[in-house]
């Protein structure tokens, strides 16, 4: 394979968006480890496959959204590969497959390890991972995305790593995925935004297209910061993990991307600002991680 291929497969990837896969990796293990029941291979067996799983949507988004005539050339996003002529769609489908064959091969020691709940929490995340864009009701279409990826990149991620590695599971590692999950949320309403009118166009009718701009905006202000300040309730419920609330800062951090989604509706601005949202899960992760073990 040429620099060039290879470099447009990477792009295909959407790396900027892995981070919702590697965040909630992050924070599960971090909780697994302060109960003294981390366990590396298992951690990084979850994170292995959350990100295959993440670059098969992302390379099944692709495909189908090709297929379906989403993907128009006044779309205002990153290039897709398949609707840019750089990626064949038999080439993009098997990548898909291939993507998914291969989280299901992690997850052969992810079962080993965990048990049937590892298989329900594998191939639902699969399965819902090529429903996003594919087959007669793609909930990416509908409106339902939202949905999908605060559940599969929450409480699902952040659960499912905790599971495999302590064997056992509590309603605060559930909740606590709920702050990953939501700025997932967020990242996804950053791409439906800018997308409002090519979608309308299309028939893709996302929460953004639904009820216009300004929900689309309030949506993701709430996502960040509610997902932020979620730490603070953990300790009122616990006395414990107090440097846990350094995630407070984010939202400070935040501003800037905050004030570009509300002031601005261009391509380039949000795209920006969707990447730029991947970083702050990314902060947030790591304040919220380390403040943990503290």
């Amino acid at each position: 394979m040429s620099e060039s291929k290879l470099r447009i497969w990477i792009w295909a990837t959407r790396p900027k968006t892995l981070w919702v896969a590697i965040a909630p990796v992050l924070i599960g293990t971090a909780m697994a480890f302060e109960d003294k029941a981390g366990h590396w291979p298992s951690a990084l067996a979850a994170l292995a496959g959350s990100v295959l799983i993440q670059i098969g949507t992302n390379f099944a988004n692709d495909y189908f959204d090709f297929k379906k005539g989403a993907d128009q050339h006044e779309r205002l996003g990153p290039t897709r590969m398949t609707q840019a002529g750089l990626i064949k769609p038999q080439s993009m489908k098997a990548a898909t497959a291939v993507a998914f064959s291969l989280a299901l091969l992690v997850g052969v020691y992810l079962v080993w390890r965990g048990g049937w709940p590892i298989v329900v929490i594998g191939l639902f995340s699969i399965l819902f991972g090529i429903m996003y864009t594919a087959g007669p009701y793609p909930l990416g279409y509908r409106g339902l995305g939202e949905i999908f990826v605060l559940i599969f990149f929450g409480p699902v991620a952040v659960g499912g790593t905790y599971y495999v590695q302590a064997l056992d599971m509590n309603t605060i590692v559930l909740l606590a995925g709920l702050s990953p999950g939501l700025f997932s949320v967020a990242i996804l309403t950053v791409n439906n935004l800018r997308d409002i009118k090519s979608d309308s166009l299309t028939g893709k009718r996302t929460l953004a297209v639904r009820f216009g701009r300004d929900f689309a905006r309030m949506q993701y202000l709430l996502s960040t910061v509610v997902a932020s300040l979620l730490p603070i309730f953990f300790y009122i419920v616990t006395r414990q993990h107090q440097y846990a609330m350094a995630t407070v800062l984010v939202p400070f951090a935040a501003i800037p991307v905050i004030k570009s989604v509300f002031r601005k509706s261009d391509g380039l601005v949000l795209n920006n600002a969707l990447a730029a949202t991947g970083k702050l899960l990314l902060l947030y992760s790591i304040l919220f991680s380390i403040g943990w073990l503290l």
